[in-house]
């Protein structure tokens, strides 16, 4: 049986993932390499515990040893393990250069040691900066915009160099903003719904100008493995849904699948290094015959219920203080 490493499996997009790869693909096994990071819920997964094609291994991605071990047991890698969170990088920039940097750097070197045949790299569309007008494509100009962002960017650079010196055969994902079940309660859906849930206001950053294009995690799982087994090595695949909106589009959006109105909106003074808009052109992810199948309503409602159905599992993880990535 092959066997696919996945870094970060226990995060909101790779825990999906895993369970949509296995699900498709009954011939494989997975390795899940996770260090638990407040993101990291080991009940994302706990219907996979006794399933003999998946195997959980506590570890971090910097540990060179570990990952070489790893390695030589796999014969493909989708990596996801990295700090996320904008705020928190603003707060303090430290765990982000050694995740989301070094952390690749190691798995990139193991892989070349190992002869891995299909690396996937999970990226974001933040790498590109602020987009004014248009769709970004995948040769526009690296300009991020935070201290997030730009370590993201520099993986990007490490995967790319790799690439062109060693012929290394990883390919970059830059995907849209994300959302579905398993979310952290941090991020602007999953908050903005428990809150409700709650019976508590939503924080609506500034004036709500800002612009996200949002896929529906299922949708984005789809487009990771197309990657995997159809993307083309050494090259860069964008991913987007084209359901773009504003942040107060979104917040009303929410309010009305809650029959909530705008008095649950409370304005909070906007973050630093907020950045108008995101947007991507995933063109050349739709010739390997990539279609998004989600609509955002349809997506908005499975998650609304996913989260009113599971109460035990985000209940838990939420604080007073959380900000909200959007």
């Amino acid at each position: 049986m092959k066997r696919l490493l996945v870094t970060g499996g226990c995060g909101f997009i790779g825990s999906n993932f895993i369970r949509y790869f296995l699900k498709h693909r009954p011939c494989w096994s997975v390795i899940n390499l996770d260090k638990l990071s407040y993101a990291g819920n080991p009940a994302n997964l706990c219907d996979l515990k006794r399933s003999p094609r998946y195997q959980f291994v506590k570890g971090d991605i910097t540990n060179k040893k570990l990952v070489l071990k790893l390695m030589k047991k796999v014969s493909a890698v989708v990596h996801f393990a990295a700090e996320t969170h904008v705020d928190r990088s603003i707060a303090n920039a430290d765990d982000f250069l050694k995740t989301n940097i070094l952390g690749t750097a190691s798995l990139l070197e193991a892989s070349l040691a190992c002869g891995t045949r299909r690396f996937v790299h999970m990226s974001t569309d933040e790498v590109y900066g602020s987009i004014a007008k248009g769709y970004a494509d995948e040769r526009k100009k690296l300009l991020p915009n935070s201290p997030y962002s730009a370590s993201k960017a520099g993986a990007d650079l490490l995967v790319r160099s790799f690439q062109k010196t060693f012929k290394h055969p990883a390919m970059i994902v830059r995907c849209t903003n994300n959302f579905g079940p398993y979310q952290f309660p941090e991020k602007v859906i999953p908050l903005f719904v428990t809150n409700l849930l709650e019976r508590k206001t939503v924080p609506l950053y500034g004036n709500g100008r800002n612009r996200r294009d949002w896929i529906y995690v299922e949708d984005a799982c789809r487009a990771l493995l197309l990657v995997l087994e159809k993307g083309k090595a050494g090259e860069t695949y964008n991913v987007g849904a084209h359901h773009e909106m504003s942040n107060r589009e979104l917040t009303n959006a929410i309010l009305r699948h809650f029959k909530k109105g705008k008095e649950m909106i409370r304005c909070v003074a906007d973050r630093l290094g907020h950045d108008l808009r995101y947007a991507v052109n995933f063109d050349k992810l739709k010739e390997l015959g990539f279609r998004p199948r989600w609509s955002f309503d349809k997506g908005l409602a499975a998650t609304a219920k996913w989260y009113r159905e599971n109460p035990a599992w985000w209940r838990p993880l939420k604080h007073d203080k959380y900000t909200v990535k959007s």
